[in-house]
């Protein structure tokens, strides 16, 4: 066990969930609104109209979750913190009650014998913020940092590997371009300034926990390979690669946005959103990159017909291009293509130079069609060959020089799934929704066994 990032020696391995997915409990215990609360209570936004009042339970059923993790045999488990659950109205007044859980989680953890990894933001923002603004605001990011300081003084003596962000551009392109994401708003270009004050806010987070004595911040990004389908798709693939990855790896490893993003993205030249010292600021903030992988990209142009599909929006300034899908897919749609990971774990090391985790990786696969075996057990081997391929991919980037510390499977838990709902299951432990029960799926057997056969 370590409070520390992992030693590049050998490929250690984690879990993942986030706290607006698994939690529940939203009501209880002092906790504020978040923006995924009033989100999912608009109809039409979440497929099932479901929403995470209850979720997984985890707030009265972690240390059922935490024997699970310490059941895999991995030595880290990935979790967030709700923001409302303990600034219940984004600044201000501290709900002591919302610490004491995560209190008691990392004590949880580490009595099993696992390092827990906080992240600081997974979407969930207080509403009340977002009332004045949310991440289109600069102040979001101040309160962000208060946020932060307020989280490390109270864990920080467990804690020592932080992520700030997961997955920020999820946070403002879907969620204030494309609107298919909390808090639901299509603002077009102004995302970019939501982009910008959320890397604001990792870097005044990572400025103070640095201070405070930490070694280890880091952010998640969910970073994507391009593959131009088509020679004509080439020019525009470079724009939607501005605005998915170079926005954030511009800033944090060279402190600047690039010529090619400016043209997309003339927002981010405004003096008034990029004030002096911001970018310097986050320049060399982070100690490692977290990197999110699902599926590679395969970018042709639009056809006029689907220009009005909804992630079409989430790259405003970007020209128009459709995505193609090859076979095979996972039961969410997305194309299964482990390649694109080695790929992304190589070029992001040799873009950054810092130590990288995987921090999300799975797939979605239709558990409910699968027959189960004589003990029960969800027998998932689309998920296991996923994983096998995904790690095995790893370990390649791994043996080209990329300095990958850790493989953290994306999910724990069926949970969830944003704006799929309860629809789309990812967990490694089947969660029945009707009493909360877990049981371990062929796929978690599976990765305990290969956890311990890699020690």
């Amino acid at each position: 066990m370590s409070l520390h990032l992992p030693h590049r020696s050998a490929l250690a391995y984690g879990a993942a969930t986030a706290s607006y997915q698994i939690e529940g409990a939203s009501t209880e215990d002092g906790r504020g609104a978040s923006i995924w609360d009033t989100f999912a209570a608009r109809p039409g936004t979440v497929r099932d109209g479901s929403d995470g009042s209850v979720a997984c339970d985890s707030y009265h059923r972690y240390e059922e979750d935490a024997d699970l993790v310490a059941g895999l045999g991995v030595g880290w488990y990935r979790f967030s913190i709700a923001w409302p659950r303990v600034l219940p109205e984004g600044t201000g007044r501290v709900e002591a009650r919302g610490l004491d859980y995560y209190d008691r989680l990392v004590d949880a953890l580490l009595a099993r014998g696992v390092s827990p990894t906080a992240t600081l933001y997974h979407w969930d923002l207080p509403q009340a913020l977002e009332d004045r603004g949310g991440w289109l605001e600069r102040s979001t990011a101040e309160a962000f940092a208060e946020y932060a300081i307020v989280v490390h003084e109270r864990l920080g003596d467990r804690v020592g590997v932080w992520a700030t962000h997961n997955e920020p551009w999820c946070a403002a392109y879907l969620g204030y371009a494309a609107g298919i994401h909390a808090p639901g708003r299509r603002e077009g270009g102004a995302a970019h300034r939501a982009a910008h004050h959320l890397l604001l806010g990792h870097g005044l987070a990572a400025a103070h926990l640095h201070e405070a004595g930490v070694s280890d911040v880091g952010i998640a990004l969910n970073l994507a390979p391009f593959w131009p389908e088509s020679p004509d798709a080439v020019a525009a693939t470079d724009g939607i690669d501005a605005i998915r990855n170079r926005v954030w790896l511009g800033p944090l490893v060279d402190g600047a946005y690039d010529a090619g993003l400016l043209v997309v993205a003339p927002e981010l030249a405004d003096p008034a959103v990029v004030r002096d010292g911001d970018l310097e600021l986050v320049r060399g903030s982070a100690d490692w990159i977290g990197i999110n992988y699902y599926t590679p990209f395969r970018p042709t142009l639009a056809d006029p017909a689907l220009e009005t599909h909804p992630e079409v929006d989430a790259y405003p300034g970007a020209t128009p291009v459709s995505f193609v899908v090859r076979e095979p897919r996972t039961d969410i749609g997305w194309e299964v293509e482990a390649r694109g990971l080695e790929e992304l774990l190589v070029d992001t090391h040799r873009r950054t130079g810092l130590p990288l985790v995987v921090t999300e990786n799975g797939a979605a696969y239709a558990d409910d069609t699968l027959q189960e075996g004589a003990a029960g057990v969800i027998d998932d081997q689309d998920r296991i060959g996923y994983l096998r391929d995904h790690i095995a991919a790893t370990e390649r980037a791994r043996a080209a020089g990329a300095d990958v510390r850790a493989y953290i499977v994306w999910t724990l838990l069926d949970n969830f799934e944003w704006a799929e709902g309860f629809t789309k299951t990812f967990g490694v432990v089947h969660v029945d929704p009707k009493d909360q029960t877990r049981t371990p799926k062929a796929s978690y057997h599976w990765l305990a066994e290969h956890v311990a056969g890699a020690r």
